[in-house]
């Protein structure tokens, strides 16, 4: 006996239109940050660090901030991981 799964083909238009969103949202979210730095000294701050950093890496201010929110996402996830193993 065979079982056989039926499922359409892959349109890889779709995964492009989600990229293209996500893209969206992050860029925005980002500009939104930048934008409130402007009444926040501290977070104005971070952000320059961040462009320096980033202009030092030789890569743009949003690969910058995801690559710092990827890093902390992963480590966040690593010690809850290690917290729950005891």
């Amino acid at each position: 006996m065979s079982i056989y799964f039926e499922s359409p083909p892959y349109d890889q238009r779709f995964k492009d239109e989600c990229m293209l969103e996500s893209h969206s949202f992050f860029s925005k979210m980002v500009d939104e940050l930048v934008e409130f730095s402007e009444y926040d000294p501290e977070l104005a701050d971070g952000i320059r660090w961040l462009d320096d950093q980033a202009q030092k890496k030789g890569i743009t201010f949003y690969d910058m901030v995801f690559e710092v929110l990827y890093k902390h996402d992963v480590n966040s996830k690593a010690k809850e991981w290690l917290n729950t193993r005891n």
